[in-house]
Formats: structure tokens, sequence, C-alpha cells
């Protein structure tokens, strides 16, 4: 195998992350092994597990773009935008762009599909959903601007966006199509943030 085809980067990233998720919608999560992922990339199975160090990760390979967002929202918001109204904005935003991590890109239902077909799947996304809280809860503790319960907010938001994106999933592998679900979804996540700004009552 040439050296060039082990160098790692984002881009060979990527392309290891897209061929196995080919395969994994092709053939279903379980039912492919890391060594056959290597081979069709063109690396080793060390290469593979560099960029990803659980199987899992292959395909939910989005949890570090996620971090990244909720980091975001709390940093880098505007003077007098508050972290709730920061993270309305960056979900709604989601949402009109039909990112992937809305649940509402075109190859979602294929996604969620596979997903619910693999308990190892589910689990890892659950383990995922945790790690995204902490991350959340975190950088709102760091922030001397924000008041207000991190652990609370944190928990609230991440559990009421999965909840939002689980009700989606179901719709999807049902057939409809993620164009008409858009309307839903937004107005899903306008109730899930005035609930978070003014109370469950």
């Amino acid at each position: 195998m040439p050296r060039t085809a082990e160098r790692g980067g984002p881009e060979t990233r990527r392309r290891i992350a897209g061929i196995a998720s080919r395969l994994f919608l092709e053939r279903g999560f379980d039912a492919v092994t890391v060594a056959e992922v290597a081979r069709e990339a063109g690396v080793s199975s060390v290469t593979v597990f560099k960029h990803f160090p659980r199987k899992e990760d292959l395909f939910l390979d989005r949890a570090f773009d996620a971090a990244e967002l909720l980091r975001a929202a709390v940093r880098e918001r505007a003077p007098g935008v508050d972290a709730v109204e920061s993270l309305r904005a960056m979900t709604l935003r989601l949402v009109d762009d039909k990112h992937a991590l809305s649940g509402l890109d075109e190859r979602s239902a294929p996604f969620f599909r596979t997903v619910a077909e693999s308990p190892a799947l589910v689990a890892r996304a659950r383990e995922i959903a945790a790690d995204l809280q902490r991350t959340l809860a975190e950088e709102l503790e760091r922030d001397p601007s924000f008041e207000g319960d991190p652990t609370l907010l944190a928990a609230f938001f991440v559990a009421g966006y999965a909840a939002v994106l689980v009700a989606n999933a179901h719709h999807l592998i049902a057939g409809e199509a993620p164009a008409a679900r858009v309307d839903e979804q937004r107005a899903r996540f306008e109730r899930l943030f005035d609930a978070l700004r003014n109370g469950f009552a």
C-alpha cells in the first residue's frame, strides 16, 4: 500500500467516513467490519481507528461538529444575546439549511433507519448525547455572563433536541419526505425554546 494512502488529515477522515456510511447503508451496520471499510478506503485498520476510535463513530461522525456548534453558540454570541437565544438561532439555522444535524437532510431517512436497526448505534448515540450535554454545561459554567443553572439548561436542551429528532425519525422511516417535515420541525423547536425560556408549566 502506498505510504500516501496512510497519511491522515481531514480529507482522509471524510473519505473513510463516506465509504463507511455507504457500506453501512447498503448492508447494515452490524454486517460490515472495520477491516472491510479500511480495505475499501485503501488504508489500514489502524488508520481507521486513528480517526475513529470506535466503529460506531464511523457512522455517527457528526459528534465533533455538534460539539463545536454548541461551543460556538456560547462563546461567539453577540453582546446582549443570551445563551438560550443563541442556541435557538443555531438550531433554527440548522433547520433552514436542512443540515444533517437537523434530521432534515435528504439522507436522513436511511440514516435513522440504520441507527434504529443497530443496538450498538442506539447505545452510542445516547453516549454522544451525554457527552454533548457535558460539553454545553461546561461552556455555560465558564461564561461569566450566563445566569442560571448550566447543568439544567444543558440537560433540558440536549434532551429536548433529541426528542424532536427521534419523533422526526419515526415520520421519515414511515415514508414522509424531509421537505414535508420542515415546518413541523421548526415549530417543535420553537416550542422547546419557549419552554426553556418560560418554563414547562
